[in-house]
């Protein structure tokens, strides 16, 4: 069968044409109820299709496979988030509300513009190459968090602490939400960003 005739860049999903990003993002909303219902594994591309109201040749357009899916979740995700947490770690703004800021993006970004797709958070499906690259971009996300965190600690804002080991809690903390949360429940994901920035900056407070 003939793979998909949209390329995207490997190293930044956010490069290709905003018409094929839309459209990429539908299925992985759709791939997004998939996982979540019946899990990765459970999940079969004929399965999304179904969701999305598409014949599977047409999802082939712009995935060869599952794996794929799985791919530009997490790629898109870290580009997001990357883009976002530099800007927000330039801010002229005291630590606490970069901390808070980082938090709610990273809540948005997984519950709202992922539709709370466990495939962030998934690894063991996606190839050695490419996991490197995921693997670096997060390695790279996540020393912006570790930074507004020393930066606290350095200004005496937050008590002392290890900036690695907290900054590892709270996007933990933060990545656990996507097995939890359903657009269904009770809370929105703003709702969701803005209790889990209040308590866990609360925590870093002196």
């Amino acid at each position: 069968m003939k793979t998909a005739a949209i390329d995207m860049r490997e190293d930044d999903a956010t490069a290709v044409p905003p018409r094929a990003v839309r459209r990429k993002l539908e299925i992985m909303r759709g791939a997004a109820a998939a996982f979540r219902d019946r899990g990765y594994a459970g999940s079969s591309v004929r399965d999304i299709a179904r969701r999305l109201g598409m014949a599977p040749g047409n999802l082939y357009y712009y995935f060869r496979n599952k794996q794929d899916i799985l791919y530009f979740c997490q790629d898109y995700a870290l580009d997001v988030l990357l883009r976002e947490a530099r800007q927000i770690v330039r801010r002229p703004a005291p630590p606490e509300e970069k901390v808070k800021a980082l938090v709610r993006a990273q809540v948005r970004c997984m519950l709202d513009e992922l539709h709370g797709s466990a495939g962030h958070i998934e690894f063991h499906a996606v190839s050695p190459a490419r996991l490197r690259k995921i693997i670096a971009k997060r390695d790279a996300y996540e020393r912006l968090v570790r930074a507004a965190v020393e930066e606290g600690v350095r200004a005496r804002r937050f008590a002392p602490c290890d900036p690695k080991l907290t900054s590892l809690a709270i996007l933990g903390a933060v990545n656990w939400t996507a097995r939890w949360y359903r657009p269904s429940g009770v809370w929105s994901p703003e709702a969701i960003a803005d209790g889990f920035a209040e308590f866990l900056v609360r925590g870093l407070r002196r």
